[in-house]
């Protein structure tokens, strides 16, 4: 049984039991959160295609950390202009725990 989600814009493939990196969520650690954007969901071999979601299906996970990617440098020149610019950034994320697929 799996379904595909979408958070932050992105979608993504879960099952039960799976461990991810998702956008930014508002919750903190040790909370359960929802997700009710369910695209697909297959069950036992019958795959189930949302227009554009599937009505009454529920992904719930638990929030295990809430953290920032690893600095990335954004690093942007004109030749011959002396112009340089150099930045940092770092991406927050959550890394969620899928506990239940409620289809």
């Amino acid at each position: 049984m799996y379904a595909i989600i979408e958070t932050g814009g992105k979608q993504y493939r879960v099952q039960e039991g799976d461990t991810l990196f998702v956008e930014k969520i508002e919750a903190n650690e040790g909370e359960t959160v929802e997700f009710d954007k369910v695209l697909a969901l297959s069950k036992e071999g019958k795959l189930s295609v949302g227009a554009p979601v599937v009505d009454g299906a529920k992904v719930s996970a638990t929030v295990l950390e809430n953290g920032k990617a690893p600095k990335i440098i954004v690093f942007k020149y004109k030749a011959k202009k002396d112009y340089r610019k150099k930045q940092g950034h770092r991406q927050p994320y959550t890394k969620i725990k899928i506990e239940k697929i409620n289809g």
